[in-house]
């Protein structure tokens, strides 16, 4: 793999105690998590933030300011190339100095990539969705981060307990009762990443003929979004659900352009047909298993869970928290008694709420707290930056509102040029072929 061409350093003008944590996100409606990761960070930190969002580009305002700490969230990593410009680049190299911690999700995939990006750019922590054990061979081998820090992919935000507060009704007052949205993911992900379609495929082919009122969907245009998602599950007794993440890790790149070969050569392949012929040797390498921020959504909103059995990273335990599901199904019958019992969904529903929300264990305020002492002990304190900081978010808003005035276009856009690259079609057919190309002729600076 080339190696990454580092820019030109350049040292910032002015050092400021404070935390300056770079997001992405589109300005079109999203998964609300996204943004309560990132709010968490002004609400419950000891220190000054300040947030920049890379999709409205770099701001010049930076180019003067080292910052103590530099956080870098997960939203910028989920596909390659990384939402990051070469100004941003430019920055992070620029201010090797600062403490760096990147936040990571969906770590399966692009790792190589990840793995040069850490050591090019110096990142001195890391937070992963790995289970602890697998640290060792996964970043230990392949980065000379100093931190590596298992944390879940999202926790418990002000925002759902308003929801909660706000929403939540009587369990007989609800109409559904089963919900649940899902959708297809590559097949170069593997086996578990397609339990997030089986379990709803196979519940609906088993529910003909029960009483029961199903919202069951898995296609993505029938993902919800924002302030809705809250009021459909708040309206809902059941939920089914699965862990996050998937059953291994594509350490080497292998596994994902092993597949998107075989799917130009046999377009329309089943997923058995692809795991059988190419993905099965990969299986169980380093899987990254976890609870995600629909089991805290669910449980605030004291709805009953009706999960995949598994680990989910020990939060959540079988019949205390939730209602376990075979993956072969073969209890169905027995999951669809205990729900119907409202005495079992009360109980269960209770638990969840005591344990995973009322306890304040997995909140944000928790994480963050965390990630303050780790800022502390390596050099953050509370300096006099009040004036200097006013003054940077002033004009990091002005930039906000200039773009806010072009609203209409850019999220037309916006919402194009992320649908097209997220497609299915453009994954396994024109991405191997055409981006490459583009590399070739200069139209973009590859990053790995």
């Amino acid at each position: 793999m080339k190696k990454m061409s580092m820019p030109q350093k350049e040292k910032p003008k002015k050092m400021i105690d404070s935390i300056l944590l770079i997001y992405h996100h589109y300005s079109e409606d999203n998964a609300p998590t996204i943004m309560e990761y990132v709010n968490a960070f002004s609400q419950h930190s000891r220190f000054p933030v300040v947030t920049v969002n890379t999709e409205f580009g770099f701001p010049p305002i930076l180019e003067g300011y080292h910052f103590k700490s530099i956080v870098l969230h997960y939203s910028l990593f989920g596909y390659w190339p990384y939402q990051l410009n070469k100004h941003f680049y430019d920055y992070l190299s620029a201010n090797e100095d600062s403490f760096k911690v990147a936040i990571f999700q969906d770590e399966y995939r692009f790792c190589q990539p990840r793995f040069r990006f850490i050591n090019d750019y110096k990142i001195d922590c890391i937070y992963t969705c790995l289970a602890a054990k697998y640290i060792p061979a996964f970043y230990g081998k392949y980065t000379r981060a100093a931190q590596v820090h298992s944390v879940l992919t999202g926790y418990v935000s002000r925002e759902i307990l308003q929801a909660a507060e706000n929403l939540t009704t009587p369990d007989e007052e609800r109409t559904i009762d089963i919900s649940y949205r899902g959708r297809p993911l590559p097949y170069y992900l593997g086996k578990g990443a397609q339990e997030k379609v089986e379990i709803g495929k196979g519940f609906l082919e088993r529910s003909a003929g029960l009483n029961l009122n199903l919202d069951i969907k898995t296609g993505e245009q029938d993902r919800i979004y924002g302030k809705e998602w809250y009021k459909y599950l708040a309206n809902s007794r059941g939920v089914l659900g699965v862990e996050s993440g998937v059953s291994f890790s594509d350490i080497e790149d292998r596994a994902r352009l092993a597949v998107e070969s075989y799917l130009i050569s046999n377009p329309n392949t089943s997923f058995n047909e692809v795991y059988e012929n190419v993905l099965k040797p990969f299986e169980e390498i380093i899987p990254i298993r976890t609870i995600s921020p629909r089991h805290f959504e669910a449980a605030a909103l004291r709805v009953c869970q009706i999960l995949f059995e598994g680990e989910y990273a020990g939060v959540m335990q079988p019949m205390v928290h939730y209602i376990p599901l075979k993956k072969d199904f073969s209890n169905f019958n027995e999951a669809i008694r205990l729900f119907s019992d409202p005495a079992v969904r009360r109980r269960i529903t209770e638990n969840a709420y005591r344990d995973l929300i009322a306890s304040g264990r997995y909140s944000y305020q928790t994480l963050v707290e965390k990630t303050d002492l780790i800022l502390e002990e390596n050099g953050l304190t509370r300096g006099e930056n009040q004036a200097l900081l006013a003054d940077i978010r002033r004009k990091l808003a002005d930039i906000r509102r200039k773009f806010a005035k072009h609203e209409n276009k850019r999220r037309f856009f916006s919402t194009l040029r992320h649908s097209v690259a997220s497609s299915r079609f453009v994954q396994r057919h024109i991405k191997p072929i055409l981006y490459p190309a583009l590399v070739k002729a200069g139209f973009f600076r590859p990053k790995s």
